[in-house]
């Protein structure tokens, strides 16, 4: 998990020029954690011509113009600690794409890193990584003109194996002056991924790029999945083949009629589509898994100092956000400490490593309320733990931390959403979570949140019951009545019965 430490706030701004979309992300970063502060786009449309052309698209030079003024306007008056300005395979591979950056820069004065094949397959995987270092496979990003493969994982924790590979295989290189042709396109895919799928075969892929996210929501809204966040979602290799194949099957006006696709995404959709059906057949895959991190994530990544890059992001997002409540800094440790006696007497939910960290976050979330209302409090915290925009979980590990908060304030075992939490979280799963948030309620009111209190009492389970222990001359103070009531809540949900006392005078 890496060790937690404090680390000054830094505002580090984006832009992204894609082949196409240009995008300017303004992040803050606290320590590890990342947030999204400001997100501005435009489906530019850089590479569209650049098949036929060999050159960037005029109507696309002149919509990403348009926009880097903006965004330079915008950081001007932002004043970020650092801007970092990218260009993928369009400008890479254009002939004018010199000229372009150069337009760029006496424009707008902003510098234009230009990253080669192997860099952008790099940051990628990177950015994958950062936002799911559990991650293991190959990461596949799909840009307008270009696919990136790289291998992550397999022992080589938060770093990428080996160089990645680049290919002519995104929407806009597969453009045919005859028209979309889903059969020819199939041969035309699976002949250039040939002479690589040994290489990246694996069962597990981790797809970015704006057009696979739109798939994923597509497939979420077809099967009414109760969480709508495409990071960390994931499809076994038959639905997705299954969705890529009815996609390659549609017109643009027929995609143009879904939610929340744009017409110019809706060129572009078919060819993704087949180029991921595609790689299920070449690589063997089992499951796709879509990453909301890519690029620019991966960019941000790089600059991570090792110890902190070593950092999970779940704990390093929930101490951001949990520490912002102005308790003690101390508690979070203190609460997992305590609380470990306990917790190892529950039945595991993800398995040694993860439930270890997520009772960790779980600690570090445990005032998360202290600001809200409290008549509305316990809808609040489940709501914005379920959805928050905290990456490095699944969809399951969010309900499983949203029923433990829940229950940490005091929620009924039915919970705000039951049919939301019932389709992602087994039934296993809920009753650890809900044991964890009535032992962090019962930690945090016994001790009245004050790690030294704390200290003087501890909860074993021994025997078939919970044992709640105050230090000799603390019982009056720490085993009152409502101590009694969390303590009973929580023997009762782990199936123990409840013994109190004061330690034995040494």
């Amino acid at each position: 998990m890496g060790v937690e430490a404090e680390y000054p706030s830094r505002q580090i701004a984006v832009i992204d020029i894609g082949s196409n979309s240009v995008r300017l992300v303004l992040y803050r970063l606290e320590g590890r954690a990342v947030w999204t502060m400001f997100n501005e786009k435009v489906l530019a449309g850089l590479g569209r011509d650049l098949a036929a052309t060999k050159r960037l698209s005029v109507p696309g030079v002149a919509s990403a113009m348009t926009a880097l003024r903006r965004f330079a306007a915008v950081i001007e008056g932002v004043q970020p600690d650092q801007t970092i300005v990218a260009a993928t395979a369009a400008v890479r591979e254009a002939e004018d794409g010199d000229d372009f950056c150069a337009r760029v820069t006496a424009e707008t004065g902003l510098r234009v890193r230009v990253l080669s094949g192997e860099e952008e397959a790099r940051y990628s995987a990177l950015g994958v990584l950062a936002g799911a270092p559990q991650s293991r496979g190959v990461a596949a990003d799909m840009g307008g003109a270009s696919l990136e493969l790289t291998r992550i994982g397999d022992g080589a924790r938060n770093r990428p194996l080996g160089e990645g590979v680049t290919l002519p295989l995104g929407p806009f290189a597969l453009t045919d002056p005859k028209g979309f042709d889903a059969d020819r396109l199939r041969a035309r895919i699976a002949k250039r991924l040939a002479p690589v799928a040994d290489a990246y075969a694996t069962t597990d892929l981790h797809a970015v790029g704006g057009a696979w996210r739109s798939l994923a929501q597509m497939h979420m809204a077809q099967t009414d999945h109760p969480l709508r966040i495409v990071h960390e979602y994931a499809m076994t290799a038959a639905d997705a083949r299954d969705l890529a194949r009815l996609v390659a099957r549609q017109s643009k006006a027929s995609l143009e009629k879904l939610p929340g696709v744009s017409k110019r995404r809706a060129e572009t959709l078919p060819y993704a589509a087949l180029v991921l059906d595609g790689l299920i057949e070449a690589l063997g895959l089992t499951t796709v898994t879509f990453s909301a991190w890519g690029v620019r994530e991966g960019l941000l990544y790089a600059g991570l100092s090792p110890d902190m890059a070593a950092v999970d992001p779940l704990l390093a997002g929930c101490s951001a956000w949990g520490g912002r409540q102005g308790v003690d800094p101390a508690l979070p440790r203190a609460l997992d400490g305590w609380l470990q006696p306990v917790v190892s007497a529950m039945p595991e939910a993800f398995g040694e490593e993860r439930d270890a960290l997520l009772t960790a976050s779980a600690c570090r979330l445990a005032d998360l309320g202290a600001r809200l209302h409290p008549d509305h409090r316990v809808d609040l915290v489940f709501d914005q733990v379920l959805r928050s925009p905290i990456p490095g979980q699944t969809h399951a590990e969010r309900a499983f931390l949203a029923v433990a908060m829940n229950a940490r304030y005091g929620g009924e075992a039915k919970t705000p959403s039951p049919n939301v939490v019932d389709r992602l979280l087994p039934a296993q799963g809920q009753k650890r979570a809900r044991a964890l948030g009535l032992a962090m309620r019962l930690a945090c009111d016994l001790s009245g949140r004050s790690p030294q209190l704390l200290a003087n009492a501890a909860a074993t389970v021994e025997k078939g019951a919970l044992r709640i222990t105050a230090a000799e001359g603390y019982a009056d103070m720490l085993l009152g009545e409502q101590t009694r009531r969390r303590a009973k809540a929580l023997a009762e949900a782990m199936g123990l019965s409840l013994k109190m006392q004061e330690a034995t005078p040494r």
